[in-house]
């Protein structure tokens, strides 16, 4: 097959590009709405939120299989933005439905309302309380409306080497300051984007394509409290440098928001365990792999 791979660089993008290394018996085409002056790969310009564009582009380079990585992802921007955050969540996966060839897409826990007491099944009601999850679930809807054949990934608290996120954030604080405040009752599960990569290259490569949505994390469960703490331990024991910053579990109530984030947002991951028979890593373990890759 030839695989585009859209939104390459971003976090899910990179570990995408660097994954297709193992799995040879495709090809693969990169591209991105803005493409660097050094790239390790050929990186084609593209804009998802035109239709005419990525239809003509599919056709011309003759594209079988779509994973689209590409996202309108900072969730205050959106909620200050909404109809741009809708134009790259919503409208430019529609276009990318409709582009003739199958599809696997990426989503995300806001689409659920964060007040669960269980962790949430790929079809329980969703119910999104921010623009991002609006715009979000909206991609989903048109997605399968437009092309009932689509395979979507629903993760959460993504990290990687690449590009800002909190693990990386947490490492330049955690060096920088003397004390760091984070809030320990929203509760969820982090996700190291090269696991979901192969998470992804098992669903393209199974013996028979699954359609449907899918739920993927690591393993396990914590706060930021708790994921700040083990990666600032982890940190310390990989670098040998005692000085990291103490860290203070604070109430979400204490911090100051501009949006509203999920109090639990655990996802179950029973579905695609069993559909495509693959093991996920504990979150501590896959943080560590990371780790050793940033420091």
């Amino acid at each position: 097959m030839r695989i585009l791979i859209t939104g390459c660089n971003g976090q899910l993008g990179n570990e995408m590009r660097l994954l297709s290394a193992q799995h040879t018996t495709h090809e693969y085409v990169y591209s991105d709405v803005i493409v660097p002056e050094q790239s390790p790969v050929p990186v084609h310009t593209l804009d998802i939120t035109d239709r005419d564009a990525v239809h003509r582009f599919v056709k011309e380079q003759h594209i079988d299989l779509i994973v689209n990585c590409a996202a309108y992802t900072n969730v205050d921007k959106a909620e200050a933005d909404e109809p741009t955050a809708r134009k790259i969540n919503a409208e430019a996966v529609e276009n990318l439905a409709t582009a003739g060839c199958r599809i696997i897409h990426v989503s995300t826990d806001y689409v659920f309302s964060g007040n669960e007491h269980q962790p949430c099944r790929e079809d329980d009601p969703v119910a999104p309380k921010t623009a991002y999850g609006r715009t979000k679930y909206e991609g989903e809807q048109l997605l399968i409306k437009a092309n009932p054949e689509a395979i979507i990934f629903r993760t959460a608290w993504l990290y990687s080497p690449f590009g800002n996120n909190f693990v990386k954030t947490m490492l330049r604080f955690g060096a920088e300051r003397e004390e760091l405040s984070v809030v320990y009752d929203q509760i969820g599960t982090p996700t190291y984007a090269a696991d979901l990569a192969a998470a992804i290259y098992e669903a393209i490569e199974a013996n028979a394509w699954h359609a449907g949505i899918y739920h993927f994390t690591n393993e396990g469960v914590c706060s930021w409290y708790d994921f700040t703490i083990e990666i600032l331990r982890q940190a310390k024991a990989l670098t040998k440098q005692p000085n990291w910053a103490r860290v203070k579990p604070i109430l979400s109530s204490e911090y100051q928001y501009k949006t509203p984030r999920p109090h639990y947002s655990v996802l179950d991951k029973a579905k695609v365990k069993q559909t495509f028979g693959i093991e996920i890593p504990y979150w501590t373990d896959s943080l560590h792999r990371c780790l050793c890759e940033i420091l």
